[in-house]
């Protein structure tokens, strides 16, 4: 309990962290808002204006803006949006299931791929951890949007495999996923790896085989709990990663999702939605964060004992 009641007051911590900082980005981007609210060919008169920045209170102090601000987002009031006029709750959570097909895809695909390199390369002949860093090297090192090209160019135009761009079905989400897959799963690998190896030399997985259990059963049985525990300690990189390569990939492949709407939020100084993602992606952040560390326990049996 003590360390959920922590983990809980250390997530409203960054969350308000995420919440001020948004706030201090509305306040210094360059430009007037009510500009971006009528658009860049607007005639409006200087009285329309003024009665936009009243209705919006941007004429405020600041103190009182942020402090209304704050009030707005503990009851869940994001604002809406400058350019399409709608709740920026309503627009993310429009957007928020295809963003959450794409990353659930993505972890799974990591994750596969990162066990099976793991585990075949751990502990085996310098020329096989040799070739297994090296593929992660190059997952890890390219961009994401390069990657994507590189996928639609061989699978979609010359082999014709999957759809190109736009697609919302099934087939379509394969090529996004190993997008956004592969370099997650080139760290995970690398770090899983040494986590193996350091724990096949632990007395525990000696007495394993000396009791007559295959190289693989004690991999898989005994040393992968064990080395697992530090992949825990990359859930913000993660996350991270996810997101903003979302953006990218989103983009690359013409898909819908919260990429998608924080770039054409950023291109359109859509302040609004561009804190809306900020603070989605904090609250992400924070329940990933505490969920691990809750963890932890199931994770390592030495934890549970202490």
């Amino acid at each position: 309990m003590r360390t959920l009641a922590g983990r809980l007051v250390a997530g409203l911590a960054v969350l308000y962290g995420a919440a001020t900082l948004a706030f201090v980005a509305l306040q210094l981007i360059p430009g007037d808002p009510v500009a971006t609210l009528l658009g860049p060919a607007t005639t409006a008169s200087e009285e329309v204006r003024e009665r936009i920045r009243t209705e919006f209170g941007f004429d405020r102090p600041v103190l009182l803006q942020y402090l209304g601000y704050l009030g707005r987002v503990v009851t869940g009031d994001l604002g809406s949006s400058y350019q399409l006029q709608r709740p920026v709750r309503q627009l993310i959570g429009d957007q928020l299931g295809a963003t959450v097909q794409l990353a659930v895809a993505a972890i799974a695909l990591a994750v596969l791929i990162a066990l099976v390199s793991a585990v075949t390369t751990a502990g085996r002949r310098r020329g096989v951890r040799a070739a297994a860093t090296a593929w992660e090297l190059v997952a890890v090192s390219l961009p994401s949007y390069w990657l994507g090209i590189l996928l639609l160019t061989a699978f979609s135009f010359q082999l014709q495999l999957f759809p190109v761009v736009g697609a919302q079905d099934l087939a379509a989400l394969v090529l996004p996923a190993l997008t956004l897959a592969l370099p997650i799963a080139g760290v995970l690998a690398q770090v899983l790896r040494e986590g193996l190896e350091a724990a096949l030399a632990q007395p525990f997985a000696v007495t394993a085989r000396a009791r007559g259990l295959s190289q693989t059963a004690v991999r898989l049985r005994h040393a992968l709990r064990h080395a697992a525990i530090p992949l825990a300690t990359l859930t913000g990189w993660l996350v991270g990663t996810l997101l903003g390569g979302a953006v990218l990939v989103e983009t690359v492949f013409g898909r819908s999702g919260i990429g998608a709407l924080t770039l054409q939020a950023v291109g359109n100084k859509d302040m609004p939605v561009v804190m809306g993602v900020v603070l989605l992606s904090a609250f992400v952040f924070v329940l990933i964060s505490t969920a691990v560390d809750l963890l932890y326990a199931v994770i390592d049996p030495r934890l549970r004992a202490g």
